[in-house]
């Protein structure tokens, strides 16, 4: 993906300016323009050490997949960068930020598949922190909601490593803005509750359904394509209603975005019927469909959306 000189003229008025020429679309495999594109292995873990010449580590949301929905202050980051290591669910585009020069490491996080433990992911930030390089640590979505940014802040600073954090749009919000969607809504849902699908490996997911069935919140259950099914059936069983209406929202504000509207009593029958891409759920009535258009949702049907 690239950018336009419309894009590009905007970014120069806060200050700064995208170095030239800017790479060719970026993948999350193999090597890309100037700077390597790599899997790293594994890394010896850091001692404290209390010296000049110590680099520094920016962790940086990258939103939930729009190179658009950047903050300005990630663009800044990742232009001064000298190395970037990024994760799975970042959008195609953003790595082309980057300077040719710096590099490019993947370090995994996908559902259910990681390239690196997290205590090594930890380890090679310090690293390379500590040989003298400017770090960005590229998240999808938020860095502070289920990124683990705060195991990585806490080895950093026991290190003596200057960590920085920028957040970004999580996915949540992205996807709801996407769909046209609030998730809050005066008289019909008060609060909302972020919940993620998955846990440290080798954990079940068994939240608090109780806890979570509150007709008033909205509720956004990040990774829940493959637990759909169970939290249908968690959250009728604790008393919501069965036609609850349910927005699933596969690969979110990217091109190929697709929703899905069911209701909360077939998804514990159906799950939902996304593909492959990570798939966010949002439950509540404040996710009832907009206009007088739409098809009303019933028990048992799913509608398919394009973006």
């Amino acid at each position: 993906m690239r950018f336009s000189a419309k894009w590009r003229d905007g970014l120069i008025l806060f200050g700064f300016r995208l170095l030239s020429p800017v790479l060719p679309t970026a993948t999350l495999r193999g090597v890309v323009g100037g700077g390597a594109d790599r899997t790293p292995g594994p890394v010896a873990p850091a001692t404290p050490v209390d010296r000049p010449g110590v680099g520094s580590v920016t962790l940086v949301g990258a939103g939930p997949g729009d190179p658009d929905l950047l903050t300005v202050a990630a663009v800044k980051a990742l232009a001064a960068a000298d190395v970037v290591l990024f994760d799975h669910l970042v959008g195609d585009g953003i790595l082309d930020l980057a300077p040719p020069g710096a590099e490019r490491m993947c370090v995994g996080k996908r559902s259910g598949r990681h390239s690196l433990p997290q205590e090594e992911i930890n380890a090679l930030i310090a690293q390379q922190a500590l040989s003298g390089r400017r770090v960005v640590r590229l998240k999808g979505g938020d860095p502070m909601i289920f990124g683990r940014a705060g195991e990585e802040i806490d080895h950093l600073d026991a290190l003596g490593i200057p960590v920085r954090v920028i957040p970004g749009i999580t996915a949540a919000l992205g996807c709801a803005a996407s769909a046209g969607l609030s998730l809050t809504k005066r008289g019909v849902a008060r609060a909302v509750t972020f919940v993620t699908a998955h846990g440290r490996d080798g954990e079940r997911f068994e939240p608090d359904w109780a806890r979570l069935a509150s007709p008033d919140t909205t509720l956004a259950i990040y990774m829940g394509r493959e637990q759909a099914r169970a939290a249908g059936a968690g959250l009728c069983a604790a008393g919501l209603p069965a036609d609850t209406p349910v927005l699933a929202v596969e690969n979110g504000c990217r091109p190929d975005e697709r929703r899905l509207r069911t209701t909360l009593g077939a998804m514990a029958v159906d799950g939902v019927a996304a593909g492959k891409g990570p798939t966010l759920l949002l439950i509540g009535d404040a996710l009832a469909a907009r206009g007088t258009g739409e098809a009303a949702e019933v028990c048992g049907a799913m509608a398919v959306e394009g973006r």
